[in-house]
């Protein structure tokens, strides 16, 4: 009950369904309560805004007929689709088979993050600067494991909660997409990117200057910091991928040259 709480404030309006729908409808245009979430029961929604289940009831069939809200009889109510993908699944598929993509991606990220580091230096809350630091925290603990699967996990709520610090509603539903991509491992394989010596420890370091210039309200150096992290990922991803392609080209070349080397004579 206390989390619900948390999340409502008791009404008091003169037009109680259509004030329970403002709350809701401001959660979900700050982001608060994304696509999928799932609504605390009627009893604890009512008890907690002060209103009756039939006014709760008209407020939640409102939200469904304008469509932020998915009624699933005997499991409840859920935040409707709303952002939808960034990219068709056939978009998709084609950016896999043309690498090229992933900098184009990255080149989006490089402004949208710099931008939103910049935006949270200057807005986040003390809640905020507390969800930042644990996932900081839980990146930190993925990295003494070498746990990929967890850190890869924690990057994308990381960055998530720099843009949720932004308190820009566009931004953060607009990013939530395209972090999608980076759940879905689309565009690279952070696992991948880990592999290369040295890489997970400066990637926390850089995760640690963009958490500690948003903490510190210094929205310059947190700018900063975003873009520099994302350069190297570009940069990092560059030099694997080169690699890769001199390791092929040399796996063939030396293919070539054992045909063309003389085999021993057998001894009878």
């Amino acid at each position: 009950m206390e989390n619900v709480r948390a999340l409502l404030t008791p009404i008091d309006h003169h037009s109680v369904a259509e004030s329970v729908v403002e709350q809701i409808e401001d959660m979900i245009l700050a982001g608060v309560l994304s696509e999928g979430r799932r609504l605390p029961s009627e009893r604890e929604m009512a008890e907690t805004l002060g209103v009756s289940r039939p006014k709760l009831r008209e407020a939640l069939k409102a939200l469904e007929e304008r469509g932020l809200l998915t009624v699933r009889h005997g499991e409840g109510s859920f935040i409707a689709p709303l952002t939808g993908k960034a990219m068709s699944d056939a978009l998709i598929e084609l950016y896999g088979r043309h690498g090229t993509a992933f900098f184009d991606y990255l080149e989006y990220r490089r402004v949208q993050e710099s931008f939103a580091a910049r935006l949270a230096a200057d807005r986040a809350t003390k809640t905020d600067k507390a969800i930042i630091q644990q996932y900081l925290d839980a990146l930190a603990r993925d990295l003494e494991r070498g746990d990929s699967d967890a850190s890869h996990h924690h990057d994308v709520k990381f960055h998530a909660a720099i843009v949720a610090a932004s308190h820009n509603a566009t931004l953060i539903h607009m990013m939530r997409s395209i972090y999608d991509l980076s759940r879905q491992s689309v565009f690279y394989n952070r696992a991948y990117l880990r592999t290369i010596d040295g890489t997970g420890e400066l990637l926390h370091k850089q995760h640690t200057a963009i958490a500690e210039a948003v903490c510190a309200h210094d929205p310059d150096r947190a700018a900063k910091a975003a873009e520099a992290h994302i350069d190297f990922v570009e940069q990092s991803m560059r030099i694997g991928l080169d690699q890769a392609r001199r390791e092929a080209i040399a796996a063939k070349r030396a293919a070539l040259l054992s045909e063309d080397l003389p085999t021993r004579p057998e001894h009878k």
